[in-house]
């Protein structure tokens, strides 16, 4: 998996001013492209939980709570870091 660092260089090169997400850099997809915006980080929603679950010990309940309340749920300016929910996510 990447490195915080080679994630940040990547992001970098299509939007110096994308945010990413503390810490979770297993769950990184890629850069996120839209019409006449801002590219951002994106990362899955799933490998998220998969590593708050086997990182932190928490339970599937916490994760998800955790991420809803502190990750996806904070917005820090129009190049927060986007999740992708997969149908088959919790």
């Amino acid at each position: 998996m990447p490195t915080r660092d080679e994630i940040a260089a990547l992001m970098a090169d299509h939007n110096e001013d994308a945010r990413l997400a503390d810490d979770l850099e297993d769950a990184f997809i890629g850069p996120a492209i839209r019409c006449g915006q801002p590219t951002l980080a994106c990362y899955s929603y799933a490998k998220a939980v998969e590593v708050l679950t086997r990182r932190d010990g928490l339970s599937l309940e916490e994760a998800c709570e955790h991420l809803d309340f502190n990750v996806t749920g904070a917005w820090v300016g129009p190049h927060t870091p986007i999740f992708l929910m997969d149908l088959t996510d919790p």
